[in-house]
């Protein structure tokens, strides 16, 4: 449970051992700062469990972006969500007690903040609107948050918790192409998908073409949280870097605890 890192990665930093911590890092910045200092001081091996860092198609949609084949970025645009509403119990679990955890906006908007946090870096302001509009006992079960860069770009997080199906998961628009992916999240790669449906494509303007990507799909999304685990063996036996490290799970953090003041003042927050 969130709530719980900091207590445990102390405990486990302070014996030796190498640590996993899954999404989101902490529930506030100053539990946040326990779990870098501990790490620090003990230099054990830790990594969050960042699933869209090790996911195929979103490691080529990386190399899209930090490979300048696409120019300047513009924007992106990640959509992600959940059928919470579909699982039986889920309004009584833990991932929606304030005693252990912020809410599911926290929880799970943190996969796409750090998608965005992954490709671009720390963003210089945020607004949001974030809203429960299904069950009160799971309250901001919708959002939209706009992070806005030095350079002007624009990165769009949108996240419907209450989502029983979709298609179209990212969009990144350069100064020389864009990048289309579908099937990318719960809602979209567990439904039926339309007869010819691509996952991952881009345009480049100098080809005049869109490119089909060779990376293959994923068939349901359990497949990606699945894929997961030979990563994090991978890290154990210290054959391969973290996933991402604490520091960035902080800076992930601190862009989403924004959303929640930009939320509530209804105004741009500056990061």
């Amino acid at each position: 449970e969130t709530s719980l890192h900091a207590d445990l990665v102390e405990m486990a930093a302070a014996a030796g051992k190498p640590v996993v911590v899954q999404k989101p890092l902490a529930l506030t910045l100053e539990e946040a700062d326990r779990i870098v200092a501990a790490v620090e001081r003990s230099r054990v091996p830790f990594t969050l469990a960042w699933q869209m860092r090790t996911d195929p198609q979103n490691i080529k949609m990386k190399e899209l972006v930090t490979s300048g084949a696409l120019g300047r970025i513009f924007m992106v645009r990640r959509r992600h969500g959940l059928p919470t509403q579909l699982w039986k119990g889920f309004e009584d679990s833990w991932h929606v007690n304030p005693a252990y955890n912020r809410d599911i906006w926290a929880d799970d908007a943190a996969h796409p903040a750090d998608f965005i946090y992954w490709l671009l870096g720390t963003p210089v302001s945020v607004t949001a609107e974030l809203a429960s509009l299904l069950n009160p006992k799971i309250p901001n079960d919708n959002g939209i948050a706009i992070f806005r860069y030095e350079d002007g770009s624009i990165a769009e997080v949108s996240c419907s918790f209450t989502c029983v199906a979709g298609e179209n998961t990212t969009e990144i628009i350069g100064e020389k192409g864009v990048v289309i992916q579908n099937y990318g999240d719960v809602p979209s790669a567990n439904v039926p998908r339309l007869k010819g449906g691509v996952g991952l494509r881009w345009f480049l303007q100098e080809k005049g073409d869109w490119t089909l990507s060779d990376v293959p799909e994923a068939p349901d999304h359990g497949v990606r949280i699945r894929a997961l685990s030979s990563h994090l063996a991978a890290f154990f036996h210290g054959q391969r870097a973290p996933i991402a490290t604490a520091v960035e799970g902080r800076e992930v953090l601190r862009m989403i605890l924004a959303t929640y003041e930009s939320n509530a003042k209804g105004a741009r927050v500056e990061l």
